[in-house]
């Protein structure tokens, strides 16, 4: 859960500076800045999922309020030096997402954790069956985990061409 909590912001801290970027130069931004503000708010509806699981108590709940603040001015100063490094490095962290959302699938399949019933926040957000189980959300967060991490290794690729991403039409949403 604590990934979770800061997964979210990379796509906000992208999508915002874009944004602004967009609103100073007067110019579009190839569908990028819907893009990155998508995938925070889909790492925030994971995070949701995972709060209505989990039950986070309060000193977890200091420590996630701690994470994202130091994370976010971080993340915020790497994308200002280097956008296409921080699109690599969300590419990176977002495959180890999915590795660990497979290893958890793993779990759930060998009985190791409890297959339990979906929570009402994932049915309604992932339009999932009434009678989804665990199985099925971490089936398909890790599914929007895997397009985060092609999203960002495409922005990165983009970076590395020498081009600016609005040059490049930002990837279609998946949800």
């Amino acid at each position: 859960m604590m990934l979770e909590t800061i997964a979210a912001v990379p796509g906000m801290v992208g999508g915002m500076l874009l944004h602004l970027k967009s609103l100073r130069k007067f110019q579009h931004s190839g569908g990028w800045i819907k893009a990155l503000l998508e995938e925070a708010e889909n790492e925030r509806m994971h995070l949701m999922t995972m709060v209505e699981l989990v039950q986070p108590k309060w000193h977890e709940r200091l420590l996630i309020f701690t994470a994202q603040g130091v994370f976010f001015n971080a993340f915020f100063v790497f994308y200002l030096l280097s956008p296409k490094a921080a699109h690599r490095f969300v590419g990176y962290l977002e495959e180890e997402a999915v590795i660990s959302y497979t290893q958890h699938l793993e779990a759930i399949e060998s009985g190791k954790v409890e297959n339990v019933p979906a929570p009402a926040i994932a049915i309604d957000y992932w339009r999932l069956p009434k009678d989804a189980t665990l199985k099925d959300v971490v089936t398909v967060i890790r599914a929007d985990e895997a397009h985060h991490r092609d999203v960002n290794h495409f922005a990165s690729d983009i970076h590395q061409q020498g081009k600016e991403l609005r040059e490049a039409p930002a990837p279609i949403g998946y949800h």
